[in-house]
């Protein structure tokens, strides 16, 4: 086999799913949704390898989302909770999982946190686990109570926007820490919010915890996809992730597209929550 026919390894297809933020792009790029990749017109479509076409179908679809999607992403026991009871969360999901958390940071143009995520685990919000770029990192933080010392605020790694509330007086912080200073705690809505990253070209947003975050944009039907990874743990008590007013109906309970597949010994399941251009308002099912 010439290496013109050989198929489109997994490197390369990562690589290029990384510069697609749309059909256009993918179609440039020579990647379809049927999992084949293809040359611009005139040339005969490609075929990918096994780990290339899984890479493709994993991630292809939030990529044609398009450069304003703001997806969440949570990890969690098989009884929903993300942590133990005393927060440790030293993990929930396997490395597979956050693998796939890594390349959707990677994906991203900001990653979000709020306050509760960046006290309890001081997380770095880097991408390192495969290749692509770090997004911004973003800590709502409405009464300023995250320490300084944390990753986000010290590594100097990746650019960090601390968004405080009315009255927050920031301290001194590090190179590369930018500070947002809301006018009122109703800026911190979801939809204020997302429309406020997306003014500052961070259209392509990755809600990564805690469950309490994820939960309100879930709510405010700010969420356009869910990544949701079960393990097989139980917990018994814990760290909730996703919680919201339920509907005492179940015919009314929300009941989004969703995809499937094996990420070692979990499952994750990607819920499209609102599709591409518009669609009904979850909160409406919420």
């Amino acid at each position: 086999m010439s290496a013109a026919t050989d198929p489109l390894g997994a490197a390369a297809t990562w690589a290029l799913l990384l510069g697609i933020r749309g059909a256009a792009q993918a179609a440039a790029a020579g990647l379809r949704s049927d999992g084949d990749a293809g040359g611009p017109d005139g040339h005969p479509p490609r075929a990918l390898s096994p780990a290339a076409a899984e890479l493709a179908e994993r991630y292809l679809p939030l990529c044609l989302a398009g450069p304003r999607v703001v997806f969440a992403q949570l990890g969690q026991s098989l009884d929903g909770f993300i942590a133990t009871r005393t927060g440790d969360a030293d993990y929930v999901t396997g490395e597979e999982d956050r693998r796939h958390l890594h390349r959707l940071r990677a994906l991203a143009d900001a990653v979000l946190v709020g306050a509760g995520t960046a006290v309890a685990d001081d997380p770095r919000l880097t991408v390192r686990a495969c290749a692509g770029p770090d997004p911004v990192r973003v800590v709502l933080d409405p009464q300023g109570r995250v320490p300084r010392t944390r990753w986000v605020f010290t590594d100097g790694a990746a650019p960090t926007l601390w968004v405080v509330g009315p009255g927050v007086v920031p301290e001194r912080v590090g190179n590369g820490v930018e500070v947002l200073a809301l006018p009122d705690r109703d800026a911190f809505a979801p939809g204020r919010l997302r429309a406020a990253l997306a003014a500052r070209g961070l259209g392509r947003v990755l809600v990564e915890g805690g469950g309490i975050t994820v939960s309100r944009f879930l709510r405010a039907g700010a969420l356009d996809r869910l990544y949701l990874t079960v393990a097989p743990v139980l917990l018994g008590d814990g760290v909730p992730g996703l919680r919201f007013p339920g509907t005492p109906v179940m015919r009314r309970a929300l009941r989004p597209p969703v995809r499937r597949c094996v990420l070692g010994e979990d499952t994750l399941f990607e819920l499209e929550l609102r599709a591409p251009g518009g669609g009904p308002d979850v909160a409406d099912a919420v």
